[in-house]
């Protein structure tokens, strides 16, 4: 797949035969460069995680939701800020969706869609981390609207399969028990590098920065 949107009407036609079929989805074609999918597949997630976006806005407010939370065990602060701080969760779901589309979008790091280089696939695992969290939140905290959007799209499956697939994210940080092999793991202490306060004991919160991108688009590794 040589042109610049064969890749990406590839896997929306895939997702529009079967959703639910998420091994033909992720499964690279053959001869195509693995780097390139990666991409495009993170930008289709993205574009699909609009819409859990817009169902969340029904009552996911500043009112009820004061803090991007999953569970009582993890708190995410928001980089979008001059500082890391804490942000109502409907604010950080559109900042981090707001920031992956930047990064995604860079004539910088992502001058092509046929071609990417390896230090710009490298910065993909960032994003996963980050939109993961949106999983997260709705899951524990929205869990009728989490299993609606579900229902209809398999997104959560599908990126959870994709990430454990092309070892983007630790499995450490798939909190969202939606499939066996990717077993709740909520009551670990391990935390990814952006974690900015720990208390060691097992029922504080883990707290974790989610730095926003720059006018680049970077994504502190």
């Amino acid at each position: 797949m040589d042109t610049t949107l064969a890749v990406q009407q590839h896997i929306q036609q895939t997702i529009r035969q079967d959703f639910t079929d998420t091994e033909t989805i992720l499964t690279v074609p053959p001869g195509q460069d693995e780097g390139v999918w990666k991409y495009e597949q993170l930008r289709q997630f993205c574009l699909e995680l609009n819409g859990l976006a817009i169902k969340l806005q029904t009552e996911c407010t500043p009112l009820t939701c004061s803090q991007m939370t999953a569970t009582e065990q993890w708190i995410f602060l928001c980089a979008a800020h001059k500082t890391p701080q804490g942000c109502p969760a409907i604010d950080y779901t559109r900042h981090t969706l707001d920031g992956a589309a930047c990064l995604l979008n860079s004539n910088k790091y992502f001058p092509s869609r046929v071609s990417i280089k390896d230090s710009s696939v490298a910065k993909l695992g960032s994003v996963c981390r980050r939109v993961y969290r949106i999983f997260s939140h709705a899951y524990y905290h929205h869990r009728h609207i989490f299993d609606e959007s579900e229902n209809e799209t398999y997104l959560c499956r599908r990126f959870t399969t994709f990430v454990i697939r092309y070892n983007l994210m630790s499995r450490d940080n798939l909190i969202v028990p939606i499939m066996d092999d990717a077993s709740n793991t909520s009551n670990n202490n391990s935390v990814d590098q952006f974690s900015i306060a720990k208390n060691p004991s097992e029922s504080a919160p883990k707290m974790i920065a989610c730095f926003q991108d720059l006018p680049e688009g970077v994504i502190p590794d």
